[in-house]
């Protein structure tokens, strides 16, 4: 198992610093609606649309992240191949 801390943000474009804001982001985001899905399920007037809302924003978020991430890595291996 590889256990660098740099591995996998490098592949993503980022450095371990700006890897882990992101991941936080999306971290602290879904706690929120999964706090707001359980007082949902209590109190169901309240945060009607918060949990649903909040999984189509960070898919947005996600897919656009990982089409970013795959645009750099097919220009990384075509420069590969051009240069090998």
């Amino acid at each position: 198992m590889d256990l660098s801390f740099t591995r996998h943000p490098q592949s993503v474009g980022e450095s371990y610093g700006e890897h882990m804001g992101v991941a936080w982001s999306f971290g602290f985001t879904l706690i929120g609606a999964g706090l707001a899905c359980l007082v949902h399920g209590l109190l169901p007037f309240a945060f009607e649309r918060t949990g649903s809302k909040t999984v189509r924003r960070l898919n947005d978020r996600l897919s656009s992240r990982c089409a970013q991430a795959d645009a750099q890595l097919a220009d990384a291996h075509f420069g590969e191949t051009v240069r090998g």
